[in-house]
């Protein structure tokens, strides 16, 4: 079966298409700007050369309709017509308490998606705009929702309570969620399959670190707790998102910075982690790392402040599950920064960690980053959220 693979965001798309059998990407891209002016679409298929057009795309509906014409082109498609594609997977980002699991989507699913809007604002509303678009161009292809919310709800309830009354959750189901979980769930699958060794049996701590970051505890194939809350600010320090602030500091900055509560929440989101840290050098990791090997103090100390916040998280992990076998590291900033994963395993040593520091220094696959003599496995772990959606979407549908 062949699988259509759809990220929405509010003015972007991003698409995959993959066969099930074999597991490859016949083609990949991105819908860029959409409603905006200069609309831009990206298209790569297996084997041959990326293209670039810039095209009209007033609404998500269009931007969908030229991915299933670069799809189905006589001369650089992967597909003769749209019948070949078996089915669509559409990422979710916020499924509330309502999904623990993927659905195939009906009325009465993208009902329950929409009551979850105000928990996701910038997010579930663009995940509906790119179902609905797909539902009007391919009526009779099946679709399967996939939540980023879903892998955490086995948490127990003392990890997704909050300190507040508890009437707030009974009434507004305010509680930690979690995030990536698609991400969470392929990547500590991936790493015991890697190991040849039992999913269920094992202690495993993903670290997905991205511009937006996350980890997760994974105790015997269940997240038992995850870093991300009832919305993704809360957490790590990331590349733009604050993460843990004493919650005080919000009106302490109200009123010494005469901001309302939405400006203060701009900061928070937009204008701190790593960039603030690091007085607006970058919010990328790849100029942090040039700038730390220049000395730049700013580098250095948002650098630092992220690896120790970081392994703290970890730390707390092994309490959690009264310990770990393996700790995984993911995602662009997981995978890519060495810097990064040596900075994080310097604060474990009580967990008898030794990186091989040439391992540690390979991208782009599966591996293990420490010794063979080392206490505790420390992996590196491409995630692979596309491949993820369009197994659960094969495994609904198939």
């Amino acid at each position: 079966m062949k699988v259509f693979v759809i990220n929405c965001g509010s003015s972007s798309l991003k698409f995959q298409l993959i066969d099930s059998e074999s597991e490859k990407c016949l083609a990949k891209g991105l819908c860029e700007r959409i409603g905006i002016d200069g609309s831009m679409i990206t298209y790569a298929p297996e084997g041959g050369e990326k293209e670039k057009a810039i095209s009209p795309m007033p609404d998500h509906t269009e931007a969908i309709r030229l991915v299933l014409e670069a799809l189905t082109n006589p001369k650089t498609g992967v597909v003769k017509n749209l019948d070949e594609i078996g089915a669509v997977g559409h990422r979710v980002v916020h499924g509330g308490e309502k999904f623990a699991e993927s659905v195939v989507i009906d009325a009465e699913v993208l009902a329950a998606v929409e009551e979850c809007n105000d928990l996701a604002p910038l997010h579930n509303p663009a995940n509906l705009i790119g179902i609905n678009a797909c539902r009007k161009l391919m009526p009779n292809t099946p679709m399967v929702g996939v939540f980023d919310t879903a892998f955490h709800q086995t948490m127990p309830e003392e990890a997704y309570l909050y300190g507040l009354p508890y009437e707030y959750y009974r009434k507004y189901k305010i509680r930690r969620y979690g995030f990536h979980g698609t991400s969470h769930s392929y990547v500590s699958a991936r790493a015991a399959a890697v190991l040849g060794k039992q999913y269920d049996e094992l202690k495993i701590i993903v670290c997905h670190l991205g511009n937006g970051a996350s980890i997760s505890a994974v105790k015997n194939g269940k997240c038992v707790d995850t870093s991300m809350g009832l919305t993704p600010l809360e957490g790590l320090i990331m590349g733009t998102r604050s993460g843990d602030i004493d919650p005080a500091i919000i009106e302490f900055l109200a009123h010494k910075e005469g901001k309302g509560i939405d400006e203060i929440m701009s900061v928070l989101n937009k204008k701190s982690g790593v960039l603030g840290l690091s007085e607006n050098l970058s919010s990328d990791f790849r100029d942090l790392e040039d700038g730390y090997n220049k000395g730049d103090v700013n580098a250095i100390r948002a650098l630092k402040t992220y690896c120790y916040r970081v392994a703290k998280y970890i730390g707390s992990y092994v309490a959690a599950m009264n310990g770990v076998d393996v700790i995984c590291f993911t995602a662009g900033v997981g995978e890519n920064a060495p810097l990064v994963r040596s900075f994080v395993c310097e604060h474990l040593g009580y967990l008898g960690i030794e990186l091989d520091e040439e391992a540690n220094h390979k991208r782009g696959e599966d591996i293990a980053v420490t010794t063979p003599g080392s206490r505790t496995t420390v992996m590196v772990i491409p995630t692979n959220e596309e491949l993820a959606i369009a197994r659960e979407t094969v495994r609904l549908v198939g």
